[in-house]
């Protein structure tokens, strides 16, 4: 049987600095997803919101959300993977969490923070990018506005799915439609998008759109609702359309600083 890996697209409106309750909503969702789910991934700042006053929550949300994330994964025995504003000696990251089945995890600063709504001014930007490997599969996880940076993705290291966790308005997101299947057409990789739904505090729209690309463009998964949507996705793909369509090779080498 050719490799495959499931993934669940959790599409969701989210509840200002409230991550007590975020976590009880998110809870509910995950009843309805079965088994035989290798990945679930929730949005950028899933328990908040884009919120730049991050100040307003506990010091120690950010510990009991990884905790939580850590029993999700045992529970679903799926990996689980969603950003969040992390407090950390002081200062503040949005973080992804990558957690794995057994409860351990991998962890990326978004790179590139949004500079138009100040998260520069609070949040703490990383400067390494991640890459892992899960059920046979390379995974590069990135944040919102890094999918604006095209450089910072680029596949030097033969990754076979990016993925991409956001808050991404409404009034830009023909660029999220575009820059996702870029993403996945120049780097010959699978591209997900999970974006949220509603409208945030500051009155923000936003629509979903979130999505899966194939390693040739083509869109497999679409939503604008409020809903969880699954993609396979398909190692067989990966390997035979770049056996026939070697573009990866004539990349060019560089390092980013």
């Amino acid at each position: 049987m050719a490799q495959e890996l499931k993934v669940a697209l959790v599409q969701s409106s989210l509840i200002w600095e409230s991550p007590e309750q975020n976590r009880i909503n998110f809870n509910a969702k995950f009843n309805s997803i079965s088994s035989d789910v290798d990945l679930i991934i929730l949005p950028e700042m899933f328990t908040t919101g884009f919120t730049m006053t991050p100040e307003n929550l506990k010091e120690e949300e950010g510990e009991l959300t990884l905790k939580w994330m850590r029993e999700v994964a045992k529970e679903k025995n799926s990996a689980l993977v969603g950003s969040l504003a992390f407090h950390e000696n002081g200062t503040f990251a949005n973080r992804l969490f990558f957690i794995l089945p057994d409860g351990s995890y991998h962890q990326y600063d978004k790179r590139h923070t949004f500079t138009l709504a100040g998260e520069d001014k609070v949040y703490k930007a990383g400067k390494e990018r991640l890459v892992l490997d899960y059920c046979g599969f390379k995974i590069c996880p990135m944040i919102c506005y890094d999918l604006r940076f095209p450089v910072w993705a680029r596949n030097t290291v033969d990754y076979d799915v990016l993925i991409y966790v956001a808050n991404w308005p409404k009034p830009r997101i023909h660029a999220w439609d575009t820059l996702l299947k870029a993403r996945a057409i120049e780097n010959m990789c699978y591209s997900i998008g999970v974006n949220r739904i509603g409208t945030d505090q500051s009155g923000h729209l936003y629509s979903g759109h979130s999505a899966v690309y194939d390693v040739l463009g083509n869109q497999i998964v679409y939503t604008e609702k409020e809903e969880i949507c699954y993609a396979r996705i398909s190692k067989e793909h990966i390997d035979t359309t770049r056996s026939k369509l070697n573009f990866l090779e004539d990349r060019d080498e560089f390092s980013i600083h």
